[in-house]
């Protein structure tokens, strides 16, 4: 039909898709900056609660 105009919605597409990107990066730089800091002593909040050594068998496996 008229090739111009897929190309403008196609254009179109990839601009919003980048002002969403910056906008997710934007809201995660303004988290980051909210968040406390850890002191060196802190435990890592992603590790906390694992346990070292062998893990017990999943659920389905029993």
């Amino acid at each position: 039909m008229f090739p111009g105009r897929t190309k403008r919605q196609k254009e179109q597409t990839r601009l919003d898709a980048r002002k969403e990107k910056e906008a997710k990066r934007a809201q995660r730089k303004q988290e980051k900056a909210t968040r406390p800091k850890r002191q060196p002593g802190d435990p890592d909040p992603d590790l906390d609660g694992l346990v070292a050594g062998p893990q017990p068998p999943p659920a389905w496996m029993k």
